[in-house]
């Protein structure tokens, strides 16, 4: 983690050497206008440090971001006269900027969007969900959670 990175898109957002349709700053994020939304009013709130992605993000700054994100689902929701909205964020695959940032995005019932999502796959059966599960817990077990 450091304070910013040159290279990244996000940090010149952030430091305010590159503009964005900035919608709300103060001194632990920034959110912004994403410049390829979904739909209008999709939203992307980033730490003003930069990480790269949510596993890197210090437990001091996980409340900050998550309630500015709260805040933020209910704003857009409101501005956009939406009945909901999606909040996501990748990390690492499909992460086009390497600078943790969480898509906040309207929502209506019959917007088109399931095309954005991914196939489902299912457990091949109750035994491999068990195994799956096992193992999540022993993968938090060993990161002391």
């Amino acid at each position: 983690m450091s304070a910013h990175d040159p290279r990244c898109a996000f940090c010149a957002i952030v430091s305010g050497s590159a503009e964005a349709h900035v919608v709300l700053e103060d001194d632990h994020a920034v959110a912004f206008l994403d410049r390829r939304p979904l739909f209008p009013g999709h939203v992307l709130l980033v730490p003003r440090v930069h990480i790269g992605t949510l596993p890197e993000l210090p437990e001091e700054l996980i409340a900050p971001l998550f309630g500015r994100a709260q805040r933020l689902a209910a704003a857009v929701e409101q501005a956009m006269g939406a009945q909901g909205t999606f909040v996501a964020i990748n990390n690492g695959v499909s992460q086009s900027v390497p600078h943790l940032h969480v898509h906040i995005v309207p929502r209506n019932r019959g917007d088109g969007l399931k095309g954005f999502f991914w196939p489902r796959r299912g457990y091949l059966d109750e035994a491999h969900a068990v195994r799956v599960r096992d193992a999540i817990r022993k993968a938090l077990e060993a990161t002391g959670g």
